[in-house]
């Protein structure tokens, strides 16, 4: 496999909205970003992927793009952008543009013309239909939109305001990559792809997911744009199997570097309901083999994997599946060394690396995020009791992974001095912060900083193989192995003693939240323990 700097770098996710206001509106900016670069510096990260900042009415949070070639005002301008990229360079620290090409903002250029003008060539930019189907969109309701300007129905998969492009059009099509390459033409290091299997959508057929023509367009997009540098590009992929994920990731098919698949984030959803069901009681078991299959499937020079616990769309790992209680600082040590020990690109979502939580949301007047307000509401509709729906969407919201980085124990966690944020800070920030974590050389932060750096120096992370020892049920335990060296990572997720056996001579304690010489002896693994040594 011809190996790529995305290879040995761990990515940071940043979500601007809430990393580090600058001026004093209660809102984070890129000169918020660009005063914290010496931080992701220090943590060793090589890459920023950046939600969205492009110009946008803010109606889904920066996913509601109204031009893409121009910065929101709540976030700067071009030159901040250009600034931003010029200081991240400066630290090797690469910029990773959030790509959102299912939709824009019913605010768009196109959009307006297209509504405004039935007979202009942008109308076929969008997709218009005479009778709506029973598509519904993510965000509840139809799929459809009347517009009563020109009498027929447009497609949103997403809010009402997100009016989806239509991909069959070529024209549209080199629109985008025209504007993708204008940010390539900037110097940034490559794509995260929003929601990109739904690119091939067939509506008429109510086909949203790996659509026929989705590996075509993504073929003619690698070809137009991003293949012809050394780029990472990562898609957004709910309905990936490792098959198809393959498919987007053999660099022998020219698509695309590695996809984000959410198998595993499913354990959290109760089976066939909808995902605000969810199941707090993590399956381990069946963690072990969602984890083993992705492994083998993506084998170097066949595909390769993400790594991922969080992002913005998702709850705080810790809040979900670890113990927000005394074992937070070990339980996030265990879920770090878990995954960032296996064969793909991890990510780490801003907070993480502090153990950051979910938010204790009392009211539904505490939430922002346009998902959980409309699934609410269509509750309240059907005479749902709120104490139940609350129950749901502040577990599951995305509000969880939004409120504003926790930087210090003074006002707003030193996120801003403005005296309302745009969302409320958790209030346990005086104890988990960054500033607490920088000075306690056991904190949680110095786990996730040896473990970037582990990837950076030792190509095993790369290459080794990958398989699954058999143990107890909720102990996660594993080999790494190449022709010369072999590692065993060995993890106990959860909050009981577990038996296990170290029967391997080990020559070296690559990383542990715990000693390994105790579990030895004791033949048990105590709550939360997680070690990775080297087989003689």
């Amino acid at each position: 496999m011809k190996k790529h700097w995305w290879h040995k770098t761990t990515i940071y996710q940043i979500y601007p909205r809430s990393f580090m206001d600058s001026n004093g509106d209660g809102m984070g900016d890129l000169k918020g970003i660009i005063s914290k670069l010496d931080y992701l510096k220090d943590l060793g990260i090589g890459a920023i992927w950046l939600s969205p900042v492009y110009k946008s009415p803010m109606d889904d949070n920066g996913y509601d793009i109204s031009d893409y070639r121009d910065i929101a005002d709540i976030f700067g301008n071009m030159d901040d952008m250009d600034t931003l990229l010029a200081e991240a360079n400066k630290r090797d620290i690469k910029i990773i543009m959030d790509l959102v090409v299912n939709h824009t903002s019913d605010e768009h250029a196109w959009f307006i013309e297209a509504r405004d003008n039935p007979d202009s060539p942008k109308r076929d930019f969008y997709i218009w239909r005479d009778e709506p189907n029973s598509l519904e969109s993510a965000f509840s309701g139809s799929a459809w939109q009347y517009d009563e300007k020109s009498g027929q129905y447009y497609l949103h998969l997403f809010s009402k305001k997100q009016p989806d492009l239509n991909w069959e059009n070529e024209d549209l099509r080199h629109e985008i990559y025209d504007m993708m390459n204008f940010w390539i033409d900037k110097g940034i290091g490559g794509f995260r792809m929003d929601v990109i299997d739904l690119l091939g959508k067939v509506p008429d057929k109510e086909i949203r997911e790996n659509g026929p023509m989705l590996h075509t367009y993504l073929k003619e997009m690698n070809a137009s744009t991003f293949g012809k540098y050394d780029l990472l590009t990562v898609g957004e992929t709910w309905g990936a199997s490792p098959e198809i994920a393959q498919q987007y990731s053999n660099p022998d098919n020219k698509e695309l570097s590695m996809v984000f698949q959410f198998e595993h984030i499913g354990l959290s959803h109760e089976e066939g309901k909808a995902k605000w069901f969810y199941k707090k009681d993590l399956d381990v078991k069946k963690l072990k083999q969602i984890f083993a299959k992705w492994q083998n499937k993506l084998a170097p020079g066949e595909g390769w994997n993400s790594l991922f616990w969080e992002n913005h769309d998702l709850p705080r790992v810790l809040s979900l599946w670890g113990d927000e209680g005394e074992n937070r600082v070990k339980s996030a040590k265990a879920f770090a060394i878990l995954l960032h020990l296996m064969r793909g690109t991890p990510y780490i979502y801003q907070g993480e690396e502090i153990g950051m939580t979910n938010y204790p949301f009392m009211d539904l007047s505490d939430f922002e995020d346009i998902e959980s307000i409309n699934y609410a509401n269509e509750c309240l509709e059907k005479g749902e009791d709120m104490a139940a729906i609350l129950d749901r969407i502040s577990v599951i919201g995305r509000d969880n992974a939004r409120t504003p980085m926790q930087w210090d124990a003074s006002k707003n966690a030193g996120f801003s001095n403005a005296d309302k944020t745009w969302l409320a800070v958790n209030p346990n920030y005086k104890e988990i912060n960054v500033e607490k974590a920088l000075a306690d050389k056991d904190s949680i932060y110095y786990t996730y900083k040896k473990l970037v750096d582990l990837r950076k120096n030792n190509d095993w992370l790369i290459d080794a193989d990958f398989d699954l020892i058999e143990t107890a049920d909720k102990v996660f335990a594993y080999y790494r192995s190449t022709e010369d060296e072999k590692y065993l990572v060995v993890v106990n997720l959860s909050g009981e003693e577990q038996n296990f056996e170290l029967k391997d001579t080990y020559q070296e304690i690559i990383i542990a939240n715990t000693d390994v010489e105790e579990v030895k002896e004791r033949k048990t693994l105590a709550p939360w323990d997680a070690f990775c040594v080297k087989i003689k």
